[in-house]
């Protein structure tokens, strides 16, 4: 019995900071099933570092005694994706994702975290509860002008076999 998605899988590290990169790069190996350009790569490994980032500087307040854990799921031309832990949570959702927001101005923090996921990603929702964690979802959906473009090229031959079939004689 086929699942409801095409590939997933899983992984679950130590908050540490080098472990950063690891989900970025396997994250970003995992989409490459997709065949995606290398922009909308960049962009998956750009969100997924700010999702990490966030858990290992605010979840555990930077103490590498938590875990983050990370899922990604591919179904048709999108990938989902949920970076998630068992940190102190988000008091409030709504201004901890205003731009230049941050809980850590004295770890001169951007505050665009959540900003910079929303941009490069088609969709970011964000879950928490105070004292349980927090759980980040992130879409995108790859290809699609380039699927676009080809359905019209396979279209656009398709109607010129046609045409052909009346002018032979």
């Amino acid at each position: 019995m086929k699942g409801l998605y095409d590939n997933e899988m899983k992984l679950e590290f130590a908050c540490k900071s080098n472990n950063e990169a690891f989900a970025r790069i396997s994250v970003a190996a995992f989409a490459s099933q997709l065949d995606p350009t290398i922009e909308e790569l960049a962009d998956i490994k750009t969100a997924v570092s700010e999702a990490v980032t966030n858990c290992i500087i605010h979840a555990y307040d930077g103490l590498e005694e938590g875990t983050v854990k990370v899922e990604a799921k591919l179904k048709d031309n999108t990938i989902y994706i949920e970076i998630a832990d068992t940190g102190k949570g988000i008091e409030n959702i709504e201004i901890a994702k205003k731009p230049l927001y941050t809980s850590k101005p004295n770890l001169e923090r951007s505050g665009m975290g959540f900003t910079i996921m929303e941009s490069f990603m088609d969709e970011v929702i964000v879950e928490s509860i105070v004292h349980l964690g927090t759980k980040v979802t992130m879409k995108k959906s790859i290809k699609k002008e380039q699927t676009i473009q080809k359905k019209q090229e396979e279209i656009v031959e398709q109607n010129s076999e046609k045409e052909g079939e009346f002018y032979d004689i």
